[in-house]
């Protein structure tokens, strides 16, 4: 009897964490920001995420269209943007970034709030010469706080193109499976 209540208690504890952050999501609009140095590498990921989210019938913007060219994306932290986005449509930002290559990455524990991810670093390129895969953070955040979190980890890579190609492949099964309503 006492296991029957400790494995109940659990599984209501375990529903309630991870309904809490996908009930959040119901993804319908966008900002995409992809956490790249380098400008082809940001420009390639973007263009390639608009044209799944749209052929979802999502309402997506590049920040690449918000941001002047070689602009700061503490930018997109300013109220007059932000209020400026939310006119358009869009209240929710995605962050994507490199988070390393070739081994298992555990998912965060303590997810920063927008205005820390936006301000730090992103020193990783897109694609690797000498690595076997490529794992990436997306992060959505509505109001500054974030709604949903998950890795995406693509398999063997060869060169920049098929990094992307394989990150939006398991990307559309994350979009289809967890970000949109059923």
């Amino acid at each position: 009897m006492k296991y029957t209540v400790v494995l109940v208690f659990l599984a209501l504890i375990y529903s309630s964490i991870s309904f809490s952050q996908d009930e959040d999501l119901n993804l319908d609009n966008a900002l995409v920001i992809a956490q790249q140095d380098e400008q082809s590498d940001r420009y390639s990921l973007e263009v390639a995420i608009l044209q799944l989210l749209n052929s979802y019938g999502i309402k997506t913007k590049a920040s690449l269209n918000v941001l002047k060219q070689g602009g700061s994306p503490d930018v997109l932290l300013t109220d007059s943007l932000q209020n400026k986005l939310s006119s358009e449509g869009i209240d929710t930002y995605m962050l994507i970034s490199v988070r390393g290559y070739d081994k298992r990455f555990r998912p965060a524990e303590n997810i920063k709030s927008f205005e820390e991810e936006i301000k730090a670093g992103h020193l990783f390129p897109l694609y690797r010469e000498s690595a076997t895969s490529v794992t990436f953070t997306i992060t959505f955040y509505r109001n500054g706080k974030p709604v949903h979190y998950e890795l995406i980890k693509t398999g063997t890579v060869g060169s920049k193109d098929a990094v992307i190609k394989k990150l939006m492949k398991k990307m559309e099964r994350s979009l289809r499976k967890d970000w949109i309503k059923g």
